[in-house]
């Protein structure tokens, strides 16, 4: 088995949270939207069917879990989830609020614009709002 090491693109755009189980729990650095990431920590692994059954089974509940204490943190009308991977090739699922009338609405946050990174107070309330939101 390959050892896990953080892809070097997601380690620059994006802050750690927590670990949960199977995941780093990541927050994306552009402050337009509320943006985790979820990073399954198994080495060389691109793809959701290339984890173990169990893994699979982890991975959907961490997603789901993440995306309940995402909508619950920020009140947000919608949450994205998608696992696409066309550049950086690591296995990741972005969890992503979405509401009316944000940054490129209802279209995608890939490719709209330019990133505004997220201060560190803002970082740290939204990263404490959602480690609390994890625990409820």
């Amino acid at each position: 088995m390959t050892e896990y090491h953080l892809d070097e693109r997601l380690a620059r755009d994006s802050d750690l949270v927590t670990k949960i189980g199977l995941c780093e729990l990541r927050l994306m650095k552009d402050g337009r939207w509320p943006w985790l990431v979820l990073i399954p920590q198994r080495g060389g692994i691109s793809e959701v069917f290339e984890l173990t059954p169990l893994d699979q089974t982890m991975l959907t509940f961490e997603t789901a879990l993440v995306g309940e204490a995402l909508k619950r943190a920020t009140g947000a009308t919608k949450i994205n989830v998608a696992a696409i991977g066309n550049i950086v090739r690591q296995l990741h699922v972005h969890v992503i609020a979405r509401n009316e009338g944000d940054p490129n609405w209802p279209g995608p946050v890939w490719g709209f614009g330019s990133a505004e990174i997220r201060d560190d107070e803002e970082r740290a309330s939204l990263a404490a709002k959602l480690v609390e939101a994890l625990k409820s």
